[in-house]
């Protein structure tokens, strides 16, 4: 068997294993919350597992080692800032949202806010976010396909929307829960091992690391326009992004109560930060044994391919397939996590609320197929853009839109719906449009390239204070229980006990 039998057996036991896995939640999922949150009774240590799996998408498994190859230690911001944005989640956000109540960031709009209006373009938000985090999940999965096996491009994004709508349909988030607990095992598996033989085979050579260049090894070396901009908005972008992202903000619903929650959120921190060492080893072997995938599409291919470039044979094919398995359970985790929170938006906001739970069930799954077919379209018309850079645009429009708006709802009284509505249509807006010019027109240089391929910084300013100045115009819209929502919001489940039930209310 050659390195595409060992490559297609390794994605092959991913995908069964997946649903397999997944259908230990049919006998559980009997109630509408079994399929949104779990019935919200997932334990801290499962849960943070299943969101480090959810979390490390194909920019963490292949896309931050392509760039590592090609911008050099410039790219570390990446891994750095995709752990510490969940310390930003952990200090701001986890708890309170938790004890909210809601299912979505929509029903949480509503909760805090009482607008109808403001809940709807959350749902907009929610869906545009989560397809343009989708696409490079599904062109991850067609590259590493076809390089490994030479497979048809448009096979790996199939197979992936195939696998994933199996184990959502069958039970939702408690199907999906299982499922990615058990792929972040498989992801850290698949990459520590060949990291831990490659990296002896290098030190018994006696290699050395050398580089092409020495702007690989500066800070600031990587050859953008206006470079120091372009990294501060990134942090921006990731740190503040992630507290944004519909699929990682569902999980906390799923945790019993909001001490919980920030337990999950700080387990999350731990698994990240050791998985995020092993792409930078790839990243650094892959500048020496693979330099010519530098700047190239196939620099995303850099895990996948560095273990038969250093070892010939059948034990590099091995661990090429190794990869390959972990590829493709990042490729289906995060895709889960993606489609079951778009999903939850399109069948609450868009399809609405049947009164029987089966015909509710059948929406979801309704949703869940329409949720991947999109972005499945998208993903077959290419990209111009690595799958780092992909992912960082939807940290982005999540920062600049979800994230004020979290924050200012849960810690100041004084935001009203108008005010949130305005920084919601402006940061939507905006980050929209930089991400439509990266992505069709991809100007190269000069400021307008940097502010368009990373907005962050400049909107995130300005939706702010929209979203102030918006809010202190119309005080008189403040929401006249507003005092009641931040109790429930911020103190322990034990005080709150009392008070009725916000998401009920809302409806």
């Amino acid at each position: 068997m050659g390195a595409a039998g060992w490559a297609a057996l390794g994605v092959l036991i991913v995908s069964v294993a997946t649903m397999a896995v997944g259908s230990l939640g049919l006998r559980r999922a009997r109630t509408t919350g079994d399929f949104y949150v779990a019935a919200r009774a997932v334990t801290p240590g499962w849960n943070a597992a299943a969101v480090s799996g959810e979390y490390l998408s194909a920019a963490s498994f292949l896309g931050i080692a392509g760039l590592l190859l090609t911008y050099g230690y410039d790219a570390l911001w990446y891994p750095v800032c995709y752990t510490a944005g969940y310390v930003v989640l952990l200090t701001l956000v986890a708890a309170p949202l938790r004890r909210s109540g809601a299912y979505t960031l929509p029903d949480f709009a509503q909760i805090r806010l009482r607008s109808t209006v403001v809940r709807r373009v959350s749902s907009v938000l929610v869906v545009l976010i989560g397809w343009l985090y989708l696409v490079p999940q599904l062109q991850g999965a067609a590259l590493t396909l076809t390089a490994q096996t030479g497979a048809p491009g448009w096979a790996g994004g199939l197979l992936v929307c195939l696998v994933v709508l199996v184990t959502v349909a069958v039970g939702g988030m408690r199907s999906i829960t299982f499922a990615q607990a058990v792929q972040y095992w498989v992801k850290l598996t698949a990459m520590l091992i060949p990291a831990l033989v490659l990296g002896t085979v290098w030190r018994a050579r006696h290699d050395r690391l050398p580089v092409s260049s020495a702007d690989w090894l500066r800070p600031l070396g990587s050859g953008l326009d206006h470079p120091l901009y372009a990294t501060l908005s990134l942090i921006v972008a990731i740190c503040l992004g992630t507290m944004g992202l519909p699929h990682v903000l569902v999980r906390f619903y799923t945790n019993p109560d909001g001490r919980n929650a920030r337990r999950t959120a700080l387990i999350v921190v731990s698994l990240l930060a050791v998985f995020y060492q092993l792409p930078t080893v790839f990243g650094v072997f892959g500048r020496r044994y693979l330099p010519d995938l530098a700047g190239t599409p196939l620099a995303d291919a850099t895990v996948l391919l560095l273990p038969e470039r250093m070892l010939p044979g059948l034990v590099g094919q091995v661990l090429g397939g190794v990869v390959t398995a972990g590829a493709f359970a990042a490729f289906l985790s995060t895709t889960s996590g993606l489609t079951v929170s778009v999903a939850g938006v399109l069948s609450q906001d868009v399809l609405g609320r049947p009164r029987h739970r089966q015909a509710r069930i059948r929406r979801f799954r309704l949703s869940a197929a329409v949720s991947l077919a999109v972005p499945y379209v998208l993903s077959l018309a290419g990209a111009r853009l690595s799958l780092a850079n992909m992912v960082g645009l939807a940290f982005a429009l999540a920062a600049c839109t979800f994230c004020p708006m979290l924050v200012l709802g849960i810690w100041w009284r004084g935001l009203t719906d108008v005010g949130a509505l305005a920084g919601l249509l402006t940061g939507g807006l905006l980050a929209g449009t930089a991400v439509l010019a990266t992505v069709l027109v991809s100007p190269r240089h000069g400021w307008p390239a940097a502010l368009l391929a990373q907005p962050a910084a400049w909107i995130v300013p300005l939706t702010v204070a929209v979203m102030v100045v918006g809010s202190l115009l119309t005080r008189d819209r403040v929401p006249p229980d507003v005092g009641r929502v931040l109790v429930r919001l911020h103190a322990p489940e034990s005080m709150a006990a009392d008070l009725p039930s916000l998401r009920r209310s809302a409806r």
